[in-house]
C-alpha cells in the first residue's frame, strides 16, 4: 500500500473512530459523580413551571425538538441575537412561538448553584423535555447526557430544517429520514402534539380550505381564528381538543376522525404510508408511549457535540 493511500485509510479510520466515540460519550450516568443532584434539581424546576402553567410542558418539549432539528441537539436555539451574531430564536418556526426560555434560564441557575460550570444547557433541554412529558402523564425514558453547548447557530437552517405546519407527508418523511429517523419515529414524535397549543396563523388555511377535515371541528376552530390574515393571528387553539394538557393517545384518535389541527398532523392519516401506524397508536396507547420514548432517545442522539 502506498504512503498516500495508507494516510488516507488512517485518516478515514480516525474519523470513523471519532464519530463512534462522539456517540458513545453520551451516557445516562455522565454527571453521576460531577453533579449527582442534577436530575432532581431539573425535575423540581420543571415541576414548578408546569404547575404554574400546564402549557409550559409542551413548550419545553418543543424547544428540544427545534434544537435537535438544527445542527443536532446542541442548545443553539437558546443563543440570543447580538450586534455581531444572529441566532435561531427569530427564525420563522420560532419567532412569536418558541417559549420557555425563561424556564430554562431558571433551571440553569438552579443547576449552577448545585454544581457550577459542569452541566451544559443542551443537556438541561433534554432532561426538561423528558420531565415535562412525565409530569403531564406521558412515558419516561433514561436521558443520555454529555452534550456540549454550541457557540454558533443558524437562522437559515432553522428556517429550512424545522418541519412547518403545512408540510406534506413526503416533506416530513424526507426531513426525518435525513436525520436518521424512521417513519415510525415521525408518527411517534408527532404524537407530542397531544399537548400544547397552536396559533391561528398556523391552522387558518386548513380550517377554512381543507377538504380532509371534520366540518364541525373546522367550524369550532373558525370561531377563534378569523379568515382574514392579520386578524387574530396569535389566537390559540389546543392541538388536542379533548385533553390539551394530558399526554395520551387522543391525538391519534382525532386524526382518525379528520380532526388534526395542523396540515402536518392530518397528513399522517390521509391514505398514505403512515396510516397504519396512526391507527395502531389510536388503539394501543402503551405502544405509542413505548415508541415515543424510544424516538426521543434517538432524536437526542442527533449530531451531539461532545
Amino acid at each position: 500500500m502506498g504512503a498516500s493511500k495508507f494516510r488516507g485509510v488512517l485518516i478515514l479510520s480516525l474519523v470513523v473512530l471519532f464519530l463512534g466515540n462522539a456517540r458513545a460519550q453520551l451516557s445516562t450516568s455522565f454527571y453521576s459523580s460531577s453533579c449527582p443532584n442534577l436530575l432532581s434539581t431539573v425535575k423540581s424546576s420543571v415541576q414548578s413551571a408546569v404547575s404554574s402553567e400546564a402549557r409550559m410542558g409542551a413548550s419545553l418539549l418543543r424547544l428540544f425538538f427545534h434544537d435537535c432539528f438544527v445542527n443536532g441537539c446542541d442548545g443553539s436555539i437558546l443563543l440570543d441575537d447580538t450586534s455581531s451574531f444572529t441566532g435561531e430564536k427569530n427564525a420563522n418556526p420560532n419567532r412569536n412561538s418558541a417559549r420557555g426560555f425563561d424556564v430554562i434560564d431558571n433551571i440553569k441557575t438552579a443547576v449552577e448553584n448545585a454544581c457550577p460550570g459542569v452541566v451544559s444547557c443542551a443537556d438541561i433541554l433534554a432532561i426538561a423535555a423528558r420531565d415535562s412529558v412525565v409530569l403531564l402523564g406521558g412515558p419516561s425514558w433514561n436521558v443520555k447526557l454529555g452534550r456540549r453547548d454550541a457557540t454558533t447557530a443558524s437562522q437559515s437552517q432553522a428556517n429550512n430544517d424545522i418541519p412547518g405546519p403545512t408540510s406534506s407527508l413526503s416533506q416530513l418523511t424526507s426531513r426525518f429520514s435525513a436525520l436518521g429517523l424512521s417513519n415510525t419515529d415521525l408518527v411517534a414524535l408527532s404524537g407530542g402534539h397531544t399537548i400544547g397549543q397552536a396559533r391561528c396563523t398556523t391552522f387558518r388555511a386548513r380550517v377554512y380550505n381543507a377538504t380532509n377535515i371534520d366540518s364541525s371541528f373546522a367550524s369550532t376552530r373558525q370561531g377563534n381564528c378569523p379568515n382574514s390574515a392579520g386578524s387574530g393571528d396569535n389566537n390559540l387553539a389546543p392541538l388536542d381538543l379533548q385533553t390539551p394538557n394530558g399526554f395520551d393517545n387522543n391525538y391519534f384518535k382525532n386524526l382518525l376522525q379528520n380532526r388534526g389541527l395542523l396540515q402536518s398532523d392530518q397528513v399522517l392519516f390521509n391514505g398514505g404510508s403512515t396510516d397504519s401506524t396512526v391507527r395502531n397508536y389510536a388503539n394501543a396507547p402503551a405502544r405509542f408511549f413505548s415508541d415515543f420514548a424510544a424516538a426521543m432517545v434517538r432524536m437526542g442522539d442527533i449530531s451531539p457535540l461532545t
